[in-house]
């Protein structure tokens, strides 16, 4: 359909997009996009602490329950179609075919804007090498000359999530999103990460606080726009508009 609204989401791990976007997720369903998750990892060895605490525990047992916490939040969120690309953390590394496998996908949604991690994160380096990887495979899909006679890509934006650090991260948001109508299901998402329950509260807090940004930046006590919750976002390329 050459209407349809879709969406990106590239999370290094498979909780990433929960905390850090799992609003704009609920929000631009509900708008009427197709949001595609892409997790390149399930974080198992790196963001499961919890699970790794319990006695048998294996790898798979480990990345089998990250899957699962995954896709119930996907469900929570209403994504359209969440994928696996089980390759493997702390260190986050694709090869060449894995790097083409990302640009099919990207070119198979067609994505109005993408959503991945800050460049910068010296407690992460799996975060900021997949918004490296995303921006170079971004590149490769919008090249005529990488599999000749297949849609190329446009120029979506790419928008940089929240990471956990703000302060030491190089992050700066430019835009903030009112997530209240849609924060039920942020919630229910979050709750869903059974492995990483002490981030539950602190990402509530997060998007309380970005709701007084929000606010602040829509007009302040001068008419700004009440707002609960918030999400923000750093863009990477200039943005073409016809009024501000």
């Amino acid at each position: 359909m050459a209407d349809k609204k879709s969406a990106l989401v590239i999370s290094a791990h498979s909780a990433d997009f929960v905390w850090r976007c799992g609003g704009a997720i609920a929000l631009h369903q509900k708008l009427g996009f197709e949001v595609t998750v892409v997790c390149l990892s399930y974080g198992e060895r790196g963001e499961s602490a919890k699970l790794w605490k319990q006695e048998g525990m294996t790898l798979e047992k480990v990345k089998t329950a990250r899957r699962i916490e995954a896709e119930n939040a996907a469900k929570a969120l209403d994504v359209h179609d969440i994928q696996f690309f089980d390759l493997g953390d702390y260190p986050l590394e694709l090869s060449r075919e894995e790097k083409f496998r990302l640009v099919d996908v990207i070119r198979a949604v067609q994505p109005d804007f993408m959503l991945s991690h800050s460049k910068y994160d010296p407690y992460n380096t799996d975060h900021s090498y997949t918004t490296q990887v995303t921006l170079e495979a971004r590149m490769i899909a919008q090249a005529w000359g990488h599999n000749p006679g297949e849609q190329v890509l446009g120029a979506p934006q790419l928008y940089l999530f929240e990471p956990h650090q703000t302060e030491r991260m190089e992050w700066k948001p430019d835009t903030f999103l009112d997530i209240t109508d849609v924060w039920d299901k942020k919630r229910a998402a979050i709750e869903c990460m059974q492995g990483q329950e002490h981030l539950w509260e602190f990402y509530t807090r997060v998007a309380q606080q970005r709701a007084n940004h929000f606010k602040r930046n829509s007009g302040g006590q001068s008419g700004g726009r009440n707002c609960q919750y918030a999400e923000g976002f750093q863009s990477v390329f200039p943005r073409t508009v016809d009024q501000l």
